[in-house]
């Protein structure tokens, strides 16, 4: 495919490998995470999960956000990304701008917000509304992209970009 002016539209990489790294990337942010907690809980005197939740909510989305955005515009790649050879590019292949991978990553969370919304104010309170609910969402989410004629997800067609395979480099 290509735009008006000839330049070609990239088509994403496989949507199986791409939810791979996805799953990958969960694992590793688990840890990403579970450190700024820590590192908050000390730094306000945290003595319970309930008290000074939002500040902890807020340091978790920043230090994600740096995460995303620095490795997005820096190299296109997070390791999860590295190790499934894909890269974020914009849809003309050029590299992510600061600007536009902070776009992609507040755009990114269409895959938890909805969901989470809605269970938080759902009645009953249940494992269905709690855990089903956003897991069936992510799914819904992840097979529309084969809907999209380019097989974008929906953050990505938003942000002009694209997930497209990055063969690894040979070493000599």
């Amino acid at each position: 495919m290509s735009t008006p002016g000839g330049v070609p539209r990239l088509v994403a990489a496989p949507l199986a490998r791409r939810l791979a790294a996805f799953l990958y990337e969960g694992v590793l942010l688990f840890g990403i995470v579970f450190a700024t907690g820590l590192v908050y809980a000390v730094a306000v005197r945290q003595t319970n999960a309930m008290t000074h939740r939002s500040g902890l909510i807020a340091a978790c989305f920043l230090v994600m956000g740096l995460y995303f955005v620095g490795t997005w515009s820096h190299g296109g790649q997070t390791l999860a990304m590295k190790t499934w050879h894909l890269r974020v590019v914009t849809a003309t292949g050029a590299p992510l701008t600061p600007r536009r991978a902070a776009a992609r990553y507040v755009a990114a969370w269409l895959w938890v917000l909805p969901p989470l919304a809605f269970a938080a104010t759902a009645f009953p309170r249940n494992l269905a509304t709690e855990i089903g609910l956003p897991v069936a969402w992510m799914l819904l989410y992840a097979f529309s992209a084969l809907l999209h004629p380019r097989r974008q997800f929906w953050h990505d067609v938003l942000c002009d970009t694209a997930v497209v395979l990055a063969p690894p480099v040979r070493r000599a």
